[in-house]
């Protein structure tokens, strides 16, 4: 299919939905690995770091991906939250609902790299289907390990 100028401004929309999404999370998972306490606290502190440590290598890749595609990325705090619309949390929660709201964070940002991956695939960018695969596959994996501490 060849990309059409709708199929192209979709997909850096979509694009830019996930660029805020990662940043949002990023800021959340921070803001967790500051404030978590308890008896899990030294790996959950670690895992939210290596969390967070992740989400800012990607959110380049994202932003980087959409200027290839010959469009802006978008910026700011009030934009990528205006954007991003995840619930926000503030300190001090239990660990346990530390957890539940990134898995809720996370479950987000899988649907809209769900919707820019599917959208890549239309305009036939094998590029960004490939970044939004990877990062679907990464959130996944976020998910399942998240939802394996609750469960401990």
């Amino acid at each position: 299919m060849k990309k059409t100028k709708t199929t192209a401004t979709s997909l850096t929309e979509s694009l830019n939905q996930v660029l805020a999404d990662s940043y949002a999370l990023m800021a959340l998972t921070h803001l967790a690995h500051w404030n978590v306490e308890g008896q899990g606290f030294f790996a959950l502190h670690t895992a939210f770091q290596t969390q967070y440590e992740e989400l800012f290598t990607a959110i380049d890749e994202i932003a980087e991906r959409i200027r290839a595609l010959d469009a802006y990325a978008i910026g700011g705090l009030g934009k990528f939250a205006q954007t991003a619309q995840m619930k926000e949390f503030a300190a001090p929660l239990a660990q346990e609902d530390y957890v539940k709201r990134l898995i809720a964070a996370n479950e987000k940002l899988l649907a809209d790299a769900a919707t820019a991956r599917d959208l890549a695939g239309q305009a036939n960018d094998a590029e960004s289907q490939d970044l939004m695969i990877g990062r679907i596959t990464l959130h996944q994996k976020t998910v399942w390990m998240l939802r394996s501490f609750l469960r401990g």
